[in-house]
């Protein structure tokens, strides 16, 4: 029987590779997760066929990820030896290659990460991408394939020789569930019902953003965007939590929003909430691959996003609008832009919805098949 385990530094994360994991799962593998308290979480449970906790923080300072967790994560591969280790998140991928590198020197275990976007970027801190490089640079001697989702990283991978050229491989993504953002599968009544539970009517515009209430999604220029457009009858929702949220609900109510932007919090319609809306909204200035762009688009639903990679990726072929990071004028003309041509806009995210079947996943279920076969 092949082993495969998933690492991961905190359980939701895992959430990208359980695609992949029941694929694999149905062919006889042993696929398991590994992540912070992933042991109490029923969905993870079901999904793996075991699972095992790790003591870490996403705090890449916390002294428990070289101290404790090395340990763990040692003791787990003796028990199981795995065939492949595939890494993702920050602190999992630099922990776990550090971990088990002896042991892939020895040709025990091949050991994958999957960069879900570099913490060094084009237009990021000049000090801080220097730091992240340099780990990266050191990490990427205890790896043996190097996979990245867009093609900024993909290009900086190889600029940077992070590891040798030919084992860095260009995957978008771990799968997207296409028929569940399919317009025909979303009834019109939960459409309407949604947006009754906002209160709009049918002269009430609205547009969505989903994501974490993080400082990097930068939250705050979309509501002061919306302040500039001065339109009290277009409205706004947010689905997500995170720890900007009550700050980001006093802003809005500073701004004299309160009646026009929803703050939902976590959501499981989000496709519903997706085909209630005339477009979303992305103002993030670092990701790797948006799934919520992504999304959107297989959705039909137009997206005003940020210039930055992966977002550009996903919009670079009149999918939506994009603006620079931090411009709030660019942004308020984005939505006006949406608001005055209704027709082009629903057209734009039509459009879009045949483009994200690369990115389904069938092609990238076959792609990550291919890689680990061939290891």
């Amino acid at each position: 029987m092949k082993k495969l385990l998933v690492v991961t530094t905190i359980p939701e994360t895992l959430n990208f590779f359980l695609p992949i994991a029941a694929k694999l799962r149905a062919q006889g593998w042993q696929v398991d997760g590994m992540a912070d308290r992933v042991s109490q979480s029923p969905k993870h449970l079901k999904a793996f066929d075991r699972v095992w906790d790790v003591e870490w923080s996403r705090n890449p300072l916390d002294p428990r990820n070289l101290t404790i967790a090395p340990q763990q994560i040692q003791k787990v591969w003796a028990e199981e030896s795995y065939d492949l280790v595939n890494v993702s998140t920050p602190v999992a991928a630099f922990v776990a290659r550090y971990s088990l590198n002896n042991l892939r020197k020895q040709g025990k275990v091949k050991i994958i990460y999957t960069a879900q976007g570099f913490h060094f970027y084009r237009g990021g801190s000049p000090h801080r991408n220097a730091i992240f490089l340099t780990l990266e640079k050191l990490a990427g001697m205890w790896t043996d394939e190097l996979v990245v989702v867009n093609r900024e990283d993909e290009e900086a991978a190889k600029r940077y020789g992070l590891i040798a050229p030919d084992r860095v491989h260009y995957i978008p993504g771990t799968g997207l569930n296409v028929e569940r953002f399919n317009p025909s599968n979303i009834p019109e009544t939960e459409v309407i019902r949604v947006r009754q539970e906002l209160g709009l009517t049918p002269e009430n515009p609205l547009f969505l953003s989903v994501g974490e209430f993080i400082h990097r999604k930068r939250p705050e220029d979309i509501i002061r965007a919306f302040a500039q457009l001065g339109r009290t009858e277009v409205h706004l929702a947010f689905a997500g939590n995170g720890i900007l949220f009550e700050e980001m609900q006093q802003l809005a109510s500073n701004l004299g929003l309160q009646n026009q932007v929803h703050f939902l919090g976590l959501r499981s319609d989000i496709p519903i909430l997706l085909r209630a809306s005339v477009a979303t909204i992305l103002a993030s200035s670092q990701e790797g691959l948006p799934n919520c762009v992504m999304e959107s688009l297989c959705a039909e639903v137009p997206v005003i996003g940020t210039e930055i990679r992966g977002t550009r990726d996903l919009l670079q072929n009149g999918n939506g609008i994009l603006v620079k990071v931090g411009d709030i004028q660019a942004l308020t003309q984005a939505i006006t832009w949406i608001l005055e041509h209704p027709e082009e806009a629903k057209t734009m995210g039509k459009g879009a919805r045949k483009q994200m079947m690369a990115y389904a996943e069938k092609p990238i279920n076959e792609l990550y098949e291919s890689l680990y076969y061939s290891l």
